[in-house]
């Protein structure tokens, strides 16, 4: 679960600060595991400063504040301010962004040979897969790696997310396949053709972040056309 931690602080040297800041990302890098840093400052107190910081887990942020780096830049930051700061640890549960997130790194998983990766830091376990072309529901996580594995052997094939909208727990995706025909699809062998097709997927996601439902439509039938599936039907 992703994990915020704001840091509230008063302080008349916010030059000197911002160094500290600029000095610990450069002393921390490749090691520190905070995602995504924001200070705010008061509108109508400009000694009073906010920081947000991001991190993909509470503990991935307990990681981060063990680094030796972290204390000693901590230290500098308190003599630096009137009074000492206050923390604020914070799970995120809800997060549109995060949602989106969450999508494309599902896409980004799917391509590949072979077995398909773990896939329980994406889905839900009761994940709900709907797909007009299916015959039976494909319902949990196994299911799910059985479905994914039928289109990794028939193809080399990436996805393109082209758009992206969200609203509340949904996330609908517009997106672009391309692939290359290297194996057995549906009964079809290999005929090594380039292939491609377009479609849009909504996308539910649990409170945690995780996708607990899809639903899919995408041209199919434009694809077994691509493939020479059709072919006999139209002679």
């Amino acid at each position: 679960m992703t994990f915020v931690q704001l840091i509230d602080c008063k302080t008349s040297r916010f030059d000197e600060m911002n160094r500290l800041l600029d000095t610990w990302a450069e002393q921390t890098r490749g090691k520190r595991t905070a995602t995504h840093s924001v200070i705010g400052q008061d509108r109508s107190d400009a000694s009073h400063l906010v920081e947000i910081v991001e991190f993909p887990s509470y503990e991935e942020a307990m990681r981060n504040s063990r680094l030796p780096e972290t204390a000693r830049i901590f230290r500098e930051m308190v003599s630096l301010c009137e009074e000492a700061p206050t923390f604020t640890d914070l799970d995120v549960v809800r997060d549109e962004q995060l949602n989106a997130a969450a999508v494309r790194r599902f896409f980004e998983t799917l391509p590949g040979e072979g077995e398909p990766p773990p896939l329980d830091g994406l889905l839900t376990e009761d994940h709900h897969h709907h797909d007009p072309a299916d015959a039976q529901e494909v319902i949990g996580m196994d299911a799910m790696r059985r479905e994914l594995r039928v289109w990794r052997d028939g193809f080399d094939f990436a996805f393109t997310v082209e758009d992206q909208i969200c609203e509340g727990d949904r996330v609908c995706t517009r997106w672009s396949w391309n692939g290359r025909h290297r194996g057995e699809f549906l009964g079809i062998a290999a005929t090594g053709r380039k292939v491609a097709m377009t479609g849009t997927t909504v996308f539910r996601c649990a409170e945690d972040g995780k996708i607990a439902e899809s639903w899919w439509q995408y041209d199919r039938l434009g694809l077994m056309a691509q493939l020479g599936a059709l072919d006999e039907l139209e002679t």
